[in-house]
């Protein structure tokens, strides 16, 4: 079975995770596509699939016989999405040989825009695979799975150490490993495919840190408010005016990290922030964190002590202080698209994967791109191609390692 059939296949499987729910995994769902990856597992001859009562799937693949000493190596991906535009089953467009031009999605009024996305131009004479406009397509990171997939069933054709695959859940909302059992999973290094383009390989990720900022009121009846109310919703609007503006997602790129409001609500009386702080130098982060309790200083100052109470709580780290000791890796998945004749791409992540706290876990893993691209929203797209690139890049990692 071809990459691109899986990848339609698994998105048809809707699993959104629930950064609401305190239970693991966070959605029921996300056992549907679990169970179906063993079945598909066992039938492909990983006799040892099984998924756990977290929802996470390990299988695991014997040596090439007389590899039995080489290092065994992991394949992660994740199988739930965002929640966003996840109201009902995506009805994806395959266009084949597409054109390079823009793309109308559905009916939904929307429009894949090569002036949004000049990436488009290089994936012209492929087949692209678009939402209609209304939901997800769930390529992050079902790509990745589906390239994962596909490399087990192929991987009679390339002599190979170990392998170990795992599937996880909840990523999307930052759980991703917290039952992942490494001794389990029995990988010397991994990697996650869970990137875009094709030829990635990854090792810098953002730190990470988020912030909750709860702000009390004082609310009055409006016709004798003077002097004494105290309206909440525009405390905390005051707030995050005093926050650098240039510091927000859609000011940065490359390196650069980001103070993101992600949720708001509130009224005279309450109301409440929810931020995301990124940022790849450590202490660049810090810096940011002491400007937010800074900004809560001088509120609580001019209106009072306890008016505003902020909560800052680490995340996760830069990979990049682990992955600097093990340069092989990366340069083993490097070679193996140069010998595919893929340029390898190492550009930070602007984001995280399960990787990068697995790999202070002891587990080196460095992501690799997946062929998807405009995750998160109803612009997400992929190509087959780019599908099977990946499969290619899984077959060529695993046989050097295996030299």
């Amino acid at each position: 079975m071809k990459a691109m059939e899986r990848l339609l296949h698994y998105i048809g499987i809707l699993t959104p995770s629930d950064e609401k729910s305190e239970t693991h995994p966070s959605s029921a769902c996300e056992f549907h596509l679990a169970e179906e990856l063993v079945r598909e597992l066992q039938a492909l001859g990983v006799s040892d699939a099984f998924v756990d009562e977290h929802c996470y799937v390990y299988g695991h693949i014997p040596a090439t016989e007389g590899k039995e000493d080489c290092p065994a190596i992991g394949l992660i991906a994740h199988m739930d999405t965002v929640s966003d535009f996840c109201e009902h089953t995506p009805n994806p467009q395959v266009i084949p040989d597409y054109d390079g031009g823009d793309v109308k999605l559905g009916e939904s009024g929307r429009v894949l825009r090569v002036s949004d996305f000049p990436h488009l131009r290089s994936l012209a004479r492929q087949t692209l695979i678009t939402t209609d406009g209304t939901t997800i397509l769930g390529s992050d990171d079902k790509s990745g799975i589906a390239e994962i997939m596909t490399a087990v069933e192929r991987l009679s054709e390339v002599p190979h150490g170990p392998v170990c695959v795992a599937f996880t859940p909840d990523e999307e909302i930052g759980r991703g490993t917290d039952d992942f059992r490494t001794d389990v999973f029995g990988a010397k290094y991994a990697f996650t495919l869970d990137g875009e383009a094709v030829g990635e390989v990854q090792y810098e990720c953002f730190n990470a840190a988020s912030a909750t900022a709860k702000f009390h009121g004082n609310n009055v009846h409006p016709g004798s408010a003077k002097g004494v109310m105290v309206n909440a919703a525009l405390v905390a609007m005051e707030y995050n005016e005093m926050l650098p503006k240039v510091r927000r997602p859609e000011c940065t790129s490359d390196y650069e990290g980001f103070i993101h409001l992600t949720e708001m609500e509130g009224s005279v009386a309450e109301a409440t922030l929810q931020y995301i702080l990124r940022e790849h130098d450590k202490e660049i982060l810090r810096g940011m964190k002491e400007d937010m309790a800074l900004s809560a200083k001088y509120i609580n100052e001019k209106y009072g002590e306890g008016t505003v109470e902020l909560d800052l709580q680490d995340q996760y780290q830069n990979m990049a202080y682990i992955l600097e000791d093990y340069p092989e890796v990366m340069e083993v998945a490097r070679k193996a698209c140069e010998n595919l004749e893929i340029e390898p791409i190492s550009v930070p992540i602007r984001g995280a994967t399960d990787g990068a706290i697995l790999s202070f876990r002891g587990l080196p893993c460095p992501n690799l791109g997946t062929g998807g691209y405009a995750f998160h929203g109803p612009y997400e797209h992929a190509t087959a191609e780019g599908l099977d690139q990946m499969v290619e890049v899984v077959l060529e990692i695993l046989r050097i390692f295996a030299e």
